[in-house]
Order: structure tokens, then sequence, then C-alpha cells
């Protein structure tokens, strides 16, 4: 298999965003030594404005300057975190997904500085987060806890937390274990506690469409498990048509045997209403799977759910 002699990788210039770059390029060093790889860092829109994301066109916000250095041929191969890719709408015209890496931690955890557990927490403590997903559940689940809106990536939370501006905080493991900064999880939460967003932990390549040289060789790093359980979870977000202010969550499993399962839950933003679904694929492909899984969701009423919700 051969690659091109040089690869300029375009991606958002957070620590974190460059961190994942920095994987991207050391798998492709071990498997094509003689290429050489560059980094294209951009600020995106998500990045830029600290207010709500439904004003700058959604999660889109994290993705349109990274598209469009792939697009106008400033970059070669995009890394995106797939949960920031807006799964309501097809990918930019002339771009394809060349690759899923192998899937990263899925769960979210507590920052206390304290050390204490989610249960532990005081009533009144200000949890730190901007993730209706997040703010749903924690309102089901511990209605004794005020969220507060806090933005930025995951350093710069980390010194609002240290600032005073909350008290805790929810983030991803997997980011956390990203920027080296696991020391300050004083719990991981399970998936039953809070439910990850759709494609929480897994890494994408995007090439553009024409580049079959580039697909084939970054192909190379993708792992098959992860495509099966991405492809579930996007198509069951496509049909949905959950905006950014749905409160939607849910990820698709590869079971031990083999098998595909994928569970999801849609809230109503205060948390008071929670529709479940849980389903094994069977002989189903992992797009169907996704489909009948959202369908399940749409029996027990949450288009209009998703719909009663400004955005």
């Amino acid at each position: 298999m051969s690659a091109p002699d040089h690869i300029r990788i375009v991606s958002r210039d957070s620590p974190m965003a460059l961190a994942q770059v920095e994987r991207v390029r050391t798998e492709l060093a071990a498997l094509f030594p003689s290429t050489t790889t560059a980094v294209v860092p951009v600020k995106t829109t998500g990045d830029r404005w600290m207010g709500d994301l439904a004003a700058v066109e959604g999660k889109g916000a994290f993705t349109k300057e990274v598209d469009a250095a792939l697009l106008d041929g400033t970059a070669d191969l995009a890394v995106h975190c797939v949960k920031d890719v807006p799964a309501d709408r097809p990918l930019p015209a002339g771009t394809a997904f060349a690759a899923f890496l192998k899937r990263d931690d899925i769960r979210d955890a507590l920052v206390h500085p304290g050390g204490l557990t989610l249960d532990g927490l005081p009533p009144g403590t200000r949890i730190g987060t901007s993730s209706v997903r997040r703010v749903a559940q924690l309102a089901a689940s511990h209605p004794h806890l005020q969220c507060v809106p806090i933005r930025g990536n995951a350093n710069r939370r980390l010194e609002k937390l240290g600032a005073g501006e909350a008290d805790a905080l929810l983030l991803a493991v997997s980011g956390l274990e990203r920027i080296g900064r696991t020391d300050v999880i004083s719990e991981v939460l399970p998936v039953r506690t809070m439910c990850p967003p759709i494609g929480a932990g897994i890494l994408a390549l995007q090439c553009r469409e024409g580049d079959t040289e580039l697909i084939e060789a970054v192909s190379a790093l993708g792992d098959p498990a992860t495509h099966r359980e991405a492809t579930a979870e996007r198509m069951f977000l496509h049909v949905l048509q959950g905006h950014c202010n749905s409160p939607i969550a849910g990820y698709a499993t590869t079971e031990r045997d083999g098998e595909l399962a994928m569970y999801a839950q849609v809230f109503t933003p205060d948390g008071k209403r929670i529709l479940r679904a849980h389903e094994w694929a069977g002989p189903l492909d992992p797009a169907t799977l996704g489909t009948s899984v959202a369908v399940a969701l749409l029996r027990q009423g949450a288009r209009e759910l998703i719909d009663s919700i400004p955005h």
C-alpha cells in the first residue's frame, strides 16, 4: 500500500484537537515511515464564540472552517471528533470519511477539587457545563445540583473552575486523557448515570472524495468495530434530525460475540421526561440498527419533544 509523500492535516487549534492530530501523525508514521505530515491549525467559529451554540449554527460551528480548508485545497486530511460533526445533514459535497479510529473512552468524568463523587455533592453545588445533554440528565438524577454555563476548551474550563466560576465540572474522560489531565478526575461516571453524546470518543478522518491514494492509505488506520458503531449512531441522529439544543444521548457497542447493540435516550431539557430505546442488530446492518432505534423513540414522541425545543 502506498501513501502520498506529504499530507497536510487540518484541525481545530485547541490543545485537545492538536493532541488528536498527533495521534494520527504517529499512526501514519508507523504505517508509512517515508510520508511527512504537517499540521494546518484553524480557529473555528465555535472556538471563538462563547455564547449559545445555537446562535452560530450549532455544532457545525466546530467543523465549518476545517471543512473549508479541505475543500479549498489548503489541507488534505481533516481530523474530527465525531460528536462535533452534524449528522442531521450530509458531509460537505466532495468529502468523505476515510476512517474511524479505534474508539476511546465514551464516559464523562466529574472534576471536583475536593475529590467528591457526584452522589456526594451537597445541594446547590454549581456544576459547570454547557451541554444540554448533561444538564437534562443531571436535572433528572440530581435535581438538587445547579448547572452553570461554562464554555471553552478543557484547559480553559479547568482554569475557570480554579477561578471559582463553578464548584465542579463534567468533562469527557477521553478529552482529559488526550491533554494528559486525568489527574483531576474525581469520579468516572458509568454510562447509565450519564449517557454519552452520539459519536463520543471517536476520531474520524475526512478526505476529498477524489484523493483515492490518500483515502486508501488512511483507511488502514480505521477500526472496523468503531466504524460500525459510528455508522449506527450517525444514522440514528440523522433519522431523529436532532439539533444542537436537543438533549439526545446514546451509544452503540460491539458485544463480545461481535453483535452490535445500541442504547439511546431523548430528554426534555428539564429532565422531567425521558424516552429510552435499546436494541440489538441481529441480522441488521449498522445503519438499519440506528434507524430502528430512532424509530422506536419517534414512536414514543421524540419528534414532538425535539421540535418543541427552541433552536
